[in-house]
């Protein structure tokens, strides 16, 4: 495959594919494994030489958690620095048990941070920064993808990056040709066309055009509107980067669309109820035309719901059929961070540095546990073999997007006052109104009591969202 990289305002062509989800052991416990193997031993020189030392690594990642213990292995059988890593994966309340540690002051030395965690783990003095052992080389590497507000705060860098997630539409080819479709939708009036097409091929049959998780309406909107929003050229949870305010007039716009498809029967029923796995399996069983979704779905097609079907990936439509901006890579920008409570930073860093080397992370991208982002990495490794990855890989359309502030408003989320509209209908202007009053009002809140900083940015461009 053709591999280049344009950088963060320039596009990535890169092999790609994603990790399933985090999730718990199916007893809704925590696991916690050494990551010692029986009988490994540190090399004569290390014992001799180096006092032992005992890190803790936490994590809230199940998927990779083999690949995970076979790199900390190796690590504590060939290190010359007596340093011994011990694995611990968080089944769920992640965060809170790191909150609880902080506050007991047992913290592990290292921690996985997600992209959306790094903030808040940041404000709360959990993180040291690791500026004083980024080398030249170090910086090279990784300087590409080092961004204010995910893995940089106040000047300080505190983790690097090694992956990310696309978006894309998934759609069942199929069910395209049946109802006479050559190729996915470019824009939202071609999705609606589409989906209604496929409905009344394929009703009689249970087979319907489109499907929502709309139990969650945040992360039904969230893996759906938020890639047609930023194809379209605006930040996809409603946060204008120009003006450094909320509005949802954009936003609006594609909700339109998505209760034309509700309002038109070409919804799979049930959505009100419908988890994203029921969601999947209904997929995975030829019941639904297409849905929008993470770069995780390939990875659950191949185990979760492993599937017969004829089906790929495809970009996002957008508003009116051009593409005006890039679709958003998330996630992606952090991986490890030490603990400014650990007692052995130096020796963090240490592992640190090691299970960021390249063949550890080449392995992690062509083993299917996550898209790679970091371009060195990306020339290196070799796409891995799972059906439909083709449709996620990222190219020149993908990139990564400047943080949004998160706040609470007063009153529903966005996605519960859009979905609501969706369901029973209203005055939708109204409704953008209402949200863009409330969501200002707690950004104005947040900024005052500290919590976040917006800077408006005039000249923002959302095809090259990182400048």
């Amino acid at each position: 495959m053709q591999k280049k990289w344009l950088g963060l305002g320039m596009s990535l062509i890169m092999a790609t594919v994603i990790a399933g989800c985090s999730g718990n052991d199916g007893n809704g416990n925590a696991t916690a494994t050494n990551a010692n193997s029986e009988g490994s031993k540190a090399t004569p020189t290390a014992e001799a030489n180096k006092p032992p030392v005992t890190l803790k690594y936490w994590t809230d990642d199940r998927h990779d958690q083999e690949y995970i213990n076979e790199l900390i292995n190796k690590f504590n059988e060939t290190n010359e620095d007596n340093i011994k890593v011990e694995l611990t994966v968080m089944s769920e309340n992640y965060a809170q048990s790191v909150d609880i540690a902080f506050s007991s002051n047992q913290a592990p030395d290292v921690l996985r941070l997600k992209s959306n965690q790094a903030p808040g783990f940041f404000k709360k003095d959990y993180l040291a920064p690791i500026d004083e052992y980024l080398t030249d080389d170090i910086k090279s590497k990784f300087g590409n993808l080092i961004f204010d507000g995910v893995n940089r705060f106040d000047g300080k860098v505190y983790s690097l990056a090694n992956n990310g997630n696309t978006l894309r539409l998934v759609y069942n080819k199929d069910l395209f040709a049946k109802a006479g479709i050559e190729n996915p939708p470019t824009s939202l009036q071609e999705m609606v066309d589409s989906a209604k097409k496929i409905t009344e091929v394929g009703k009689s049959e249970g087979i319907y055009g489109f499907a929502l998780n709309f139990k969650s309406p945040k992360s039904a909107f969230d893996r759906s509107i938020r890639e047609i929003l930023s194809l379209s050229g605006h930040q996809g949870l409603g946060f204008d980067l120009k003006t450094g305010q909320f509005d949802f007039a954009p936003y609006s716009q594609v909700i339109e669309y998505f209760k034309q498809m509700y309002e038109d029967g070409s919804i799979l029923p049930g959505a009100e109820a419908l988890d994203i796995d029921p969601l999947r399996a209904q997929f995975a069983a030829g019941k639904i035309g297409m849905y929008l979704s993470f770069s995780t779905e390939p990875g659950v097609y191949k185990d979760q719901f492993p599937t017969e079907i004829n089906w790929a990936g495809a970009l996002a439509p957008t508003i009116d059929g051009q593409i005006k901006g890039t679709s958003e890579i998330v996630s992606a920008g952090t991986w490890l961070g030490i603990s400014a409570q650990s007692a052995n930073k130096e020796a963090a860093w240490t592992f640190m540095q090691y299970m960021y080397g390249d063949e550890n992370l080449k392995g992690y991208h062509e083993k299917g546990f996550g898209i790679a982002v970091v371009p060195s990495i990306v020339e290196q490794a070799a796409n891995p073999d799972i059906n439909g990855m083709e449709g996620f890989l990222v190219g020149e359309h993908d990139s990564i997007w400047p943080v949004s502030p998160t706040v609470t408003p007063e009153g529903a989320n966005y996605a519960d006052a859009f979905f609501k509209y969706v369901l029973a209908g209203g005055d939708l202007q109204a409704i953008t109104t209402d949200l863009n009053a409330r969501y200002n009002d707690a950004l104005s809140k947040a900024v005052e009591k500290g919590e976040v900083s917006v800077t408006p940015n005039p000249a923002f461009d959302p095809t090259k969202p990182q400048g």
